[in-house]
């Protein structure tokens, strides 16, 4: 396998984490966001949104990050990761759904600010993470991990924007539920870091 992706991605990053948790042999293939080589023709044709990471299965491509993880999981027949039944599926969903709207409009943001000086407003994407952040800090309140007895793709999902929240200047010292499970996802085996930068609150 073959993952398409950059250090300072954090989508690219879940979806390195998850081949790496799942031991997974891959060939990481850098693309260089500040040279725009994710807007080139050649990765065009593999992702048409432009966009990190992207997973070539021998030939047959995944983009999406979430996607990934869902795809690795099920390629894999881990239903540990990814239950089957109704109700553990549609909680993992739930998720991976906060994944792609709340976390990605609210602590990937902030971080885009800081990291990449993206054009959003800290007023606007600082409250945004904080008020997601207080859900999952609520939702870890009597459990391990976030949707279901064991680690699943949600939890790989949420994971790596949470954990570089300060970069974005959204302080983390509150949520002492979050705090654990962030240590509790590290410690798995085969976790692999998500790169750190010195901006923000972690500067």
């Amino acid at each position: 396998m073959k993952l398409y992706y950059h250090p300072l991605s954090g989508h690219a990053h879940r979806a390195r984490l998850f081949l790496s948790l799942l031991g997974i042999e891959h060939e990481l293939v850098l693309v260089d966001l500040a040279r725009k080589e994710h807007k080139e023709p050649n990765f065009l044709n593999l992702n048409p949104f432009g966009q990190v990471p992207v997973l070539d299965d021998g030939g047959t491509i995944i983009c999406d990050s979430n996607a990934i993880l869902v795809y690795l999981a099920k390629k894999t027949g881990r239903t540990d990761w990814l239950p089957e039944d109704a109700e553990g599926a549609a909680a993992i969903q739930r998720w991976l759904s906060v994944a792609a709207g709340q976390i990605a409009y609210g602590p990937a943001q902030a971080r885009l600010i800081n990291v990449f000086q993206a054009p959003y407003r800290p007023e606007e994407v600082i409250p945004r993470s904080h008020a997601i952040l207080t859900l999952i800090e609520a939702a870890l309140e009597d459990r391990d991990w976030i949707a279901a007895g064991q680690p699943t793709v949600a939890d790989v999902a949420l994971y790596s924007y949470v954990a570089r929240a300060p970069e974005g200047d959204v302080d983390l010292q509150h949520y002492s539920n979050i705090r654990t499970w962030l240590d509790r996802i590290e410690a798995l085996p085969g976790f692999v870091d998500f790169q750190k930068t010195p901006v923000g609150l972690a500067a």
